[in-house]
């Protein structure tokens, strides 16, 4: 009696074993999550150097780092301090003299991205490893709207700039001249979002840049 039992239950397993997986059919056609420790962006199909991903997949168990909002630091002590050209690096700008077509905005988006690359650096991390990125902008000083253009052109310096297909650097403009090879190579294409807001934290800012980076997988 007690095998029969046995027996009974072991096919009342097996029935509902098979029923489930007839209910789940098709279920391995669905996108897989990211193996764990990985962090996987979605890219948009069909371009070859698109800005941003459309979204970012974070495996299980992934380390990941977070940046406060960094602006750009006052390097131009040529310019009262406070005002929009104090955040123009010198280091990139010689004399704080911007060149044709390069925008305050431009400038102070490059000098916030290098800002932000010595904190990733300090965590042991690179441009590379960057995931999401939040930028928030304010209009230049009489300008009708922020200069995402200028935003724009800053970003591409340091992050998607390559060629999906051919894996190359895909040269980038600085202001209005032509375009050259950009200042760090990355493939990196973050998720991001851009908001235009009517005053950021600190006097003369233009740009405010946060991040997400994952240390990547050992």
């Amino acid at each position: 009696m007690k095998r029969r039992f046995l027996a009974v239950g072991l096919a009342a397993v097996v029935v509902s074993f098979t029923a489930g997986a007839s209910t789940a059919a098709g279920w391995w056609d669905k996108p897989h999550p990211p193996r764990p420790g990985t962090v996987v962006p979605a890219l948009p199909a069909g371009q070859a150097n698109p800005m941003i991903a459309t979204g970012v997949g974070i495996g299980a168990n992934t380390a990941v780092y977070k940046t406060s909002g960094i602006g750009p630091t006052a390097l131009n002590t040529g310019a009262p301090a406070g005002t929009e050209s104090s955040y123009i690096d010198t280091a990139i700008f010689p004399g704080g003299t911007l060149p044709t077509g390069v925008t305050l905005t431009e400038a102070q988006g490059i000098n916030a991205l290098r800002r932000i690359g010595e904190n990733l650096q300090a965590a042991g991390l690179s441009f590379a490893d960057v995931y999401t990125m939040r930028v928030f902008l304010q209009n230049p000083a009489g300008a009708p709207a922020a200069d995402f253009a200028g935003w724009n052109r800053a970003y591409r310096q340091y992050f998607a700039n390559t060629d999906l297909t051919t894996g190359k650097y895909v040269p980038v403009p600085l202001g209005t001249a032509p375009p050259t090879k950009p200042f760090v190579v990355n493939k990196s294409r973050p998720s991001r979002f851009a908001l235009e807001i009517e005053n950021l934290p600190v006097a003369g800012w233009l740009v405010e840049v946060e991040v997400d980076a994952a240390y990547p997988k050992r």
